[in-house]
């Protein structure tokens, strides 16, 4: 045999206007946090691609200066009618900046990004330079300056 309680004919079964809103309180919290790991996965995954977007134009520059003819049996250069493109009669020189547009489908404004490469000589013993590519770019969201960097030595028979 079961016993029940009947409710009081005055008392109403329902939630109590503090129990809604305490309800609504933490079902806002939620939905807030859900939406702004939305918003920071979607954000990261943008820095993301226009980073290796970045690194890849770096590399590009790297693989141009490497491609450049080195006279290397008047190294070191001692005047300026060297056939060596990096020599002039100031010294070493660098490759002129090189500016392009980053290749990331966006929405918007292009991203400009700049390649400045750096040459120079590791010592003066051994025939070996050190081509530094430093791509620069900024991010559309916040407007943060990035760096990508590409770094390699190579040799006159390279």
């Amino acid at each position: 045999m079961h016993l029940q309680c009947q409710p009081n004919k005055n008392q109403r079964l329902g939630f109590t206007l503090g129990e809604v809103l305490i309800s609504f309180t933490v079902f806002t919290l939620v939905m807030s946090g859900l939406i702004y790991g939305y918003v920071q996965v979607d954000r990261m995954a943008e820095m993301s691609s226009m980073s290796f977007a970045a690194q890849s134009f770096a590399s590009q520059g790297l693989e141009e200066a490497k491609s450049v003819q080195w006279d290397y049996v008047r190294w070191p250069n001692t005047n300026a009618n060297s056939d060596d493109p990096f020599w002039t009669a100031a010294g070493y020189t660098n490759l002129p900046p090189q500016v392009d547009i980053l290749d990331v489908p966006t929405s918007g404004a292009p991203v400009y990004v700049t390649n400045f490469v750096l040459v120079s000589n590791l010592n003066t013993y051994l025939p070996l330079r050190q081509i530094t590519v430093n791509c620069i770019w900024t991010f559309p969201l916040d407007g943060s300056l990035c760096t990508n960097t590409a770094v390699s030595i190579r040799a006159p028979d390279q």
